[in-house]
This record gives structure tokens, C-alpha cells and sequence, in this order.
């Protein structure tokens, strides 16, 4: 099943994506109880909105092994995940602008001259598989993780590099993964496939950038959900960014940069500056 969500009048609905393109209407819950009704019209006619507002968006980085290889090599592969928070803020739908922020503000709270001139470098696209929860999930085995998962759908863990390294160098990192519109998803939620196998890709103006596999993940889905619900517990709607494999690269106005999951779609966004 395909899962979007949509602009209405009475508010953001859920439907039901046909192979045609049409979109029938969900009525209930989509994390419990649901039933697909009539047909609302065709998705090209539809504002697509993220297809789901998460109440934790979390992001996994250093999760495919040559995107490791190509940025710290062997000695830094990781020895367990390496997690942070995308805001709930920062979540975006297909279609919607990326923006580039102002420096300006930023200024006043920076002690480094050379972070002071110029904030946040270059500002990197980074093609994401993302885990959307189904269910309440606390203590759960590797081998019954998946029952928890909804489905799968792209994302794109933009990213501020210079504020990223800068704040990692302090051991934290918010910032330059969290700005507002930095993590797009869509276009829809896919329940019942394999995620350990799908090819993942990023296009900047029709130019392919990224081109992998989930399978070179170092932590899998199951892997990465058992071991956050040991300590946190996952809702229904919760997102995990699973990691970006390699060839992240800038991003700048103007540009069209499309996230494209196997068996799942295109989610596409705009760059514009702020």
C-alpha cells in the first residue's frame, strides 16, 4: 500500500495512492483502524504534504560503509549508531522549497572569526531511506523490529557542513542538520517491502549524484530500531533517517535536487535562498 497525505479543506487527509495516480480518500487511522473510500482525484491534481508529522524525527549518521570510506576511512567505522534529532520543524513535503538561511543572525552568538563570516558552507544535499513507526515500540527484539514499521519513504537530510563540523567538534550537533525545511519527505509511505534492498539515488538538475544500495548499510532497519527502543520509546508516526550513501554534495539556489527510493517514488524539492 501507498500512503500520502494531502491538502484539503477540512485539513490535511491521508489516501491511498493507486498505480494509476489516483488517490482514494483513507477514513480512521492510519496507525489503527482505516478504511479506503472513494476516489478524491489524481495526485498530480493534489498538494502532497509530508505524509506523515512525526513526533521524533531522528537521523543516522556514518550508516553506509563507502559513504564512511569516502570521508573518515576504516579506522571510523563506527561502533554504533551515531544519532541526532531533526526538529519537527525542519520537516518539509514533496514540492516545498529547501531554504538557504541568513547568515546575519547567527553572528551575535559566535566566538569563531572564520564561522562568523560564513556560518554554514556548503549546504549538502543527502539522499535518505526513512523508517515511519507503526506502532508504540519499547524493549522490542531484533527479530520482531519490522513488525513495528508502517512503511518506508525518501528523505533528505540537508545539511549545513561548516555549523555541522563546527558544532561536532564540540561533541554536539543540532544545528546544522535542524534548520527549518532541512528534512523533506514524500512522497509517500510504502508499507510491506524489504528496506535491506533498494537502490537509493540523488539528482541535482537531472545529474545523478548518488547512486547505492541499502543493502551497504553498516546498521539495518531492524538493527537501528531495536537499539533506539531500548532506551527511547517509538511512537507511531516517529521517523528515523537511516544514513546517505556516498556522494553528498552542495546545494545552491536555483537548484532542483530529487531523493529516489526503489519501489517507493521521487520526493523533489527547490532550492531558494532565504
Amino acid at each position: 500500500m501507498r500512503i500520502v497525505r494531502y491538502a484539503h479543506d477540512s485539513g490535511a487527509r491521508h489516501g491511498s495512492l493507486d498505480d494509476d495516480g489516483t488517490v482514494h480518500a483513507i477514513d480512521g487511522d492510519i496507525f489503527g483502524d482505516y478504511s479506503v473510500g472513494d476516489a478524491v482525484g489524481s495526485v498530480d491534481d493534489l498538494k502532497l504534504l509530508a505524509p506523515v508529522e512525526p513526533g521524533k524525527a531522528i537521523g543516522v549518521g556514518l550508516n553506509y560503509m563507502e559513504h564512511i570510506m569516502e570521508t573518515v576511512g576504516e579506522s571510523g567505522v563506527p561502533k554504533m549508531p551515531m544519532l541526532f534529532i531533526k526538529p519537527t520543524t525542519a520537516i518539509s513535503g514533496p514540492g516545498d522549497d529547501i531554504v538557504l538561511p541568513r547568515a546575519e543572525g547567527f553572528r551575535h552568538a559566535i566566538n569563531d572569526p572564520a564561522l562568523q563570516e560564513e556560518p554554514f558552507g556548503e549546504v549538502h544535499y543527502e539522499a535518505e531511506l526513512v523508517v515511519v513507526m507503526g506502532k508504540t515500540c519499547r524493549n522490542v527484539d531484533v527479530s520482531e523490529a519490522l513488525d513495528y514499521v508502517l512503511g518506508y519513504t525518501c528523505g533528505n537530510d540537508v545539511s549545513a557542513r561548516k555549523l555541522q563540523f563546527a558544532e561536532m567538534a564540540m561533541g554536539c550537533i543540532l544545528m546544522g542538520k535542524g534548520l527549518d525545511t532541512f528534512a523533506p519527505l514524500g512522497p509517500c509511505i510504502v508499507t510491506d517491502i524489504d528496506p535491506n534492498n533498494l537502490r537509493i539515488q540523488a539528482r541535482v538538475n537531472g545529474e545523478t549524484k548518488q547512486d547505492n544500495n541499502t543493502s551497504d548499510m553498516l546498521f539495518d532497519v531492524a538493527s537501528l530500531v531495536t537499539y533506539l527502543a531500548q532506551g527511547l520509546t517509538l511512537q507511531p508516526g516517529d521517523c528515523i533517517f537511516t544514513g546517505t550513501p556516498e556522494g553528498v554534495g552542495p546545494l545552491a539556489p536555483g537548484d532542483s535536487v530529487e531523493i529516489e527510493l526503489e519501489k517507493i517514488g521521487v520526493l523533489r524539492n527547490q532550492v531558494v535562498a532565504a
